[in-house]
């Protein structure tokens, strides 16, 4: 094993274990990153020795901070398309790991964002702790929910997704849990006993009872408690309406969302609540992906997100120009013109 590489793979007994390893990075994904996780899925598939896959993030900070946004940015200013050519073999990525053929466990301790809950959450047993931090932060950046977010997000009870998507707002245990994000709650000081524990599990079941009984009732979340609000903006037909909902609901909490989204590129908004409502009704992962996609490529040509990134990431002057600034003059044509097809660049992972 070298400690240098930014995939670490052993096994114990028969699980593998894929550990991401840039600790100091937050364990950001690149895309060396993304093909070694791929090619080694590809080979425990075919490995009768291998009965699960488990996936954790080295360091004690989190699995997984997302994707390298300081790359989008410097690939998008040199007039390059590294990025598409990323987001091409990461949602891949992401399919596979939603049809991988055996369990894949998913420690999900720590920060956990963007990519991170692409290479995590749609696996079939996702453990969350005390130290979770789950989130899909794009709209903040002047993008769009994707690694399958859309999927996931339009899969939560009531309009929690599109509450989650369009904020951004990082969310705990219990709250993963009841979005559909996670399945159980190991307390952090316990993981160590629970891979030691998987190492001889030889069927599926094994690999679930062993997490069940390490498992305990997470400590209580905060979205359970604000669902009539939230259900109630978020059922609105358009951004500007959840906002003006959200203002008159005489509730600080809904008051502070809405200071939020006014503060999200309304570019981003628009086209993120197009998304999540398009991917509940394509309804499968694979769909969604090949709609984020076009999604991906279409933001990464535009204004926001490069604009975005500059202002959080490279200059951090948390001040950016979005265009168009108003909710109101984002046109339905322009939001529209993001979902169109791609031609002969489609992902097509729904005709697989």
């Amino acid at each position: 094993m070298n400690d240098d590489e930014p995939v670490l793979l052993h096994t114990e007994g028969r699980i593998l274990h894929i550990t991401l390893n840039r600790p100091r990075a937050l364990n950001a994904l690149t895309h060396t990153m993304v093909r070694g996780i791929d090619e080694a899925l590809t080979g425990a598939a075919d490995d009768d020795e291998v009965t699960a896959v488990v996936i954790s993030g080295a360091g004690e900070r989190g699995l997984c901070a997302g994707g390298d946004i300081r790359s989008i940015y410097e690939d998008a200013r040199a007039g390059r398309r590294a990025s598409v050519d990323f987001w091409r073999d990461e949602y891949r990525l992401n399919a596979r790991i939603g049809r991988f053929p055996k369990p894949y466990v998913a420690l999900m301790d720590g920060i956990v964002m963007g990519g991170g809950v692409g290479v995590s959450a749609h696996g079939d047993v996702r453990v969350v702790t005390e130290r979770s931090r789950v989130a899909m932060p794009e709209t903040g950046i002047g993008f769009v929910p994707d690694v399958g977010g859309t999927h996931l997000l339009a899969g939560a009870p009531g309009h929690l997704g599109t509450h989650l998507a369009l904020t951004g707002r990082a969310i705990g245990a219990a709250d993963a849990i009841l979005c559909g994000l996670a399945d159980h709650f190991v307390p952090s000081h316990r993981l160590a006993d629970l891979t030691a524990a998987l190492a001889p599990s030889a069927t599926p079941a094994e690999i679930t009872d062993t997490v069940r009984q390490h498992a305990t009732e997470a400590p209580e979340g905060e979205l359970d408690a604000h669902r009539a609000w939230i259900d109630d903006c978020y059922a609105a037909d358009s951004v500007e309406e959840i906002i003006d909902r959200l203002l008159n609901s005489g509730l600080p909490a809904a008051k502070e969302t809405a200071d939020g989204l006014l503060a999200a590129s309304p570019t981003a908004l628009k086209v993120t609540l197009s998304a999540v409502r398009r991917a509940g009704r394509l309804g499968t992962l694979e769909a969604a992906l090949d709609q984020e996609f076009r999604v991906s490529c279409r933001a990464f040509d535009g204004h926001d997100l490069v604009e975005g990134v500059r202002a959080r990431i490279i200059d951090k002057d948390r001040a950016p120009r979005w265009s168009p600034a108003d909710p109101g003059d984002v046109t339905a044509a322009e939001v529209a013109r993001y979902f169109e097809p791609l031609g002969a660049q489609e992902l097509g992972l729904s005709s697989i």
